[in-house]
């Protein structure tokens, strides 16, 4: 089969297709002829560290792999039809069309993945493109951890999202109208119109204005850019009001003990994995039309080093998505 391997670290060029053995599903596992895998800032950081947050340093090479990738296939959210199963799998049967995340397997760039049966998948909705439903593992898992687990946003409230037209930022928006909250979104001028578009009651515009300086409060802030510095937005939380690091170094994490001693306001940072639950809630608000993802560039296998380049410049919108099938 054909896969997109890597076996150093660097920027995108370290990436190249190659033939590789079709894996064979164990007798808990599942045979997944991928269709589409989003391309993340994940990804992009297993690659070649490219939004690492402050502090961490040799931490991501000692999960990864020292001096080279453990892992040669990237690729961790997507989307495919089940084509095997293992002679004790219940859950699933051949055809099922399917979306979720390969976990510490990754592969996922990669024309077959096997899977267990009881891994973060679920069935896809028959109305969700196979390239929509491949950016919910990320995207959206992240931002719904961010919102409900963290910052329990819930109706009435007012949050502030700043990076609103990225992956994370346009699921944040969405999921955050639907718990009931009034969505102030935070981007730049050539991106206003899709934050409008996907629900936002307010939109500020960062490069002609500075939120930390309007008077607004918030009850919770989600900063997916981790440009501004705590230190700044503050000011702009209410009396017990959060603030939620997406791309959260080690300055951030200290800031989590030493706010919640000085006072009521809250640095919450952290990872929310994709499991089946939180799937399903997806697919659920994707039948309803109640959620959508954005998709800024679809590439094919062979051209992954171009997807990469781009999500290494910080500018895509939405999701950038590699259709395999």
């Amino acid at each position: 089969m054909k896969a997109i391997v890597y076996t150093e670290y660097g920027p995108p060029e370290v990436l190249h297709l190659k033939e590789v053995p079709k894996p064979v599903p164990k007798d808990n596992e599942i045979l997944i002829r991928i269709h589409a895998v989003a391309v993340t800032a994940g990804d992009a950081n297993t690659r070649g560290f490219t939004f690492i947050p402050r502090g961490f340093g040799m931490l991501p090479r000692l999960m990864f792999g020292l001096t080279k990738p453990r892992k040669q296939i990237l690729g961790l959210n997507m989307s495919g039809v089940v084509e095997e199963v293992g002679k004790k799998v219940t859950l699933f049967k051949t055809g099922d069309q399917v979306f979720g995340s390969t976990g510490s397997v990754f592969g996922a760039y990669a024309e077959y993945v096997c899977l267990a049966e009881d891994g973060a998948l679920v069935i896809k909705p028959s109305g969700t493109s196979y390239e929509e439903a491949s950016t919910y593992a990320f995207g959206a898992q992240t931002a719904l951890y961010f919102l409900r687990n963290l910052g329990k946003v819930t109706n009435g409230q007012k949050v502030l999202i700043s990076g609103a037209s990225g992956s994370v930022g346009s699921f944040a928006v969405q999921l955050a109208k639907h718990f009931g909250a009034h969505v102030t979104a935070v981007c730049s001028t050539p991106h206003l119109d899709l934050v409008k578009s996907l629900g936002a009651d307010a939109v500020i515009d960062y490069t002609k204005e500075d939120f930390t300086r309007n008077g607004e409060t918030y009850d919770a802030i989600l900063d997916v850019t981790g440009k501004v510095p705590y230190s700044r937005l503050e000011g702009s939380l209410t009396k017990n009001g959060a603030f939620l690091a997406v791309q959260a170094g080690v300055p951030e994490f200290a800031r989590v003990l030493w706010s919640s001693i000085r006072s009521g306001k809250k640095v919450k940072a952290g990872v929310g994995l994709a499991n089946k639950n939180d799937l399903q809630f997806f697919k659920e608000l994707m039948e309803t039309g109640k959620i959508k993802a954005v998709i800024d560039r679809i590439y094919p296998l062979e051209e992954a080093v171009e997807a990469h380049r781009h999500v290494d410049s910080g500018h895509k919108k939405g999701n950038v998505v590699i259709a395999i099938q």
